[in-house]
């Protein structure tokens, strides 16, 4: 994602799933494709700091990419114990990732009545 309003749409209208190192946001969209944002703020650390998570982010969610929905847009939001406990940080996406995807698919399913 490169706008503002495209991660500013998805924080506000979509769903959020939270773990102790980062925030997982996740909406629908009516394109095909699947977009992936990340916010690391200053709280995080410096800018070396920074963008050494934003990195790591970006290298784990190549592995989670195959299990997404098309037309899903996600914002991952990390926070500040991303920077000192990287070694949590694969765990929580994958865990708030999968669901957050879990979620958004039963939204857009109807549930069967028993």
């Amino acid at each position: 994602m490169h706008t503002p309003a495209e991660f500013r749409d998805v924080v506000r209208r979509g769903l959020r799933m939270g773990r102790p190192t980062l925030i997982v946001h996740a909406g629908r969209s009516l394109g095909d494709d699947v977009r992936v944002g990340f916010v690391v703020s200053k709280t995080v650390g410096n800018a070396v700091t920074r963008n050494l998570v934003k990195r790591r982010l970006r290298h784990l969610t190549v592995a989670v990419l195959p299990r997404t929905p098309p037309g899903t847009r996600v914002v991952v939001r990390a926070l500040p114990r991303a920077a000192t406990h990287p070694n949590e940080v694969s765990r929580d996406l994958d865990q708030a990732w999968a669901k957050a995807m879990q979620r958004l698919i039963e939204r857009r399913l109807p549930r069967a009545r028993s």
